[in-house]
């Protein structure tokens, strides 16, 4: 949505700089980040654009991994959008859709797991690309981590880390998690949920689902089955979904890239057997972490506006919207 993110305003704003990191990397990681930028198709490369964005915006979000993981093209790219942004006075500047979505995910899944009490719980990452979570996050210590993503993405995310503890004579990372698997399979097949459970996954253990910037990337078909599966198992256990909707309008943003939208996340999970349906735009209460300082950024415009509109009745551009949303797979279930 970073083209999206662009308006211009007469006051200076407050953005933090947000430098280049020093690319030092070594010969090694750099030949398997320009395997990356030549093999991969845009799918896989956004797990580095992620991690991207989450390393330039680093005074918001805790990732000191993110560097590493972007590779240099993606982080020259994301820091291209950021300098333009910030010469044209923008409202809002690139990748803070992103940073305010990262920070969505930490806090609703430290409140998921504060809400089953205590104990052990099970965290899984559909189309984990480069997440850190299970190294960056102390809410984490009892809980484990199940990444699931393509076989090559996880492949090469385990060997950029090792490369990097090679190089420096230093262990790898330390997990702040409990555990952590990682899962090759690919979620718009229907065998994803048996591997899972191979590597030790439990049905019948409290669960939070983390779906992060994957859900458009599926068909409509693939999606919602993705989304029933789940649901069947929140009968078993304690479960929270976590994941974030894109509107039709946002689905235009990228050519086709995003497939996948649903204007009602509200209206569709409930079908699919979730209940306790919340929703918040960027901007919201929740959704903001101090990062949108301008009154009048698109974000506002846009949560003033019935969700029904497709183009914006002042110049006619898209309402382009993302939704983020927790929901529960007990009635009883709340998360503040």
């Amino acid at each position: 949505m970073a083209d999206q993110e662009i308006g211009r305003s007469n006051d200076v704003q407050s953005w933090p700089q947000m430098e280049l990191p020093d690319l030092s990397y070594t010969d090694a990681i750099q030949e398997i980040h320009r395997a990356i930028q030549n093999d991969w198709d845009a799918t896989r490369q956004s797990a580095c654009q992620t991690a991207a964005g989450r390393a330039l915006w680093k005074h918001a979000v805790h990732d000191p991994l993110a560097e590493l993981l972007a590779g240099e093209t993606s982080l020259r790219t994301a820091h291209e959008k950021i300098k333009k942004d910030r010469l044209n006075n923008a409202r809002e500047v690139s990748g803070v859709i992103l940073a305010v979505r990262t920070l969505w995910f930490d806090s609703k899944i430290e409140a998921a797991l504060n809400s089953f009490g205590g104990g052990a719980a099970q965290i899984v990452l559909l189309g984990a690309g480069m997440d850190t979570r299970a190294y960056r996050l102390s809410c984490l210590k009892e809980s484990s981590i199940f990444e699931v993503d393509f076989p090559e993405v996880l492949q090469t995310k385990t060997t950029i880390l090792q490369a990097a503890a090679d190089s420096t004579e230093n262990q790898n990372p330390l997990l702040t998690a409990k555990s952590l698997n990682r899962v090759p399979a690919d979620i718009s097949e229907n065998d994803w949920l048996q591997k899972l459970q191979k590597v030790g996954f439990e049905p019948r253990k409290n669960t939070v689902w983390v779906l992060e910037g994957i859900l458009y990337y599926l068909t409509h078909s693939d999606a919602v089955e993705v989304l029933k599966i789940i649901a069947e198992n929140c009968n078993l256990t304690q479960t929270v979904l976590l994941a974030d909707f894109m509107n039709k309008q946002s689905t235009t943003l990228c050519g086709s890239v995003f497939r996948f939208y649903c204007d009602w996340p509200e209206q569709l999970l409930p079908s699919l057997g979730f209940s306790d349906v919340k929703l918040s735009q960027i901007g919201d209460p929740d959704a903001h972490f101090g990062l949108l300082h301008d009154p009048l950024n698109l974000f506002n415009k846009l949560r003033a506006l019935p969700r029904s509109l497709q183009t914006h009745p002042d110049d006619g551009t898209p309402c382009c919207r993302l939704y983020l949303v927790q929901a529960s797979g007990l009635p009883n279930q709340t998360i503040q």
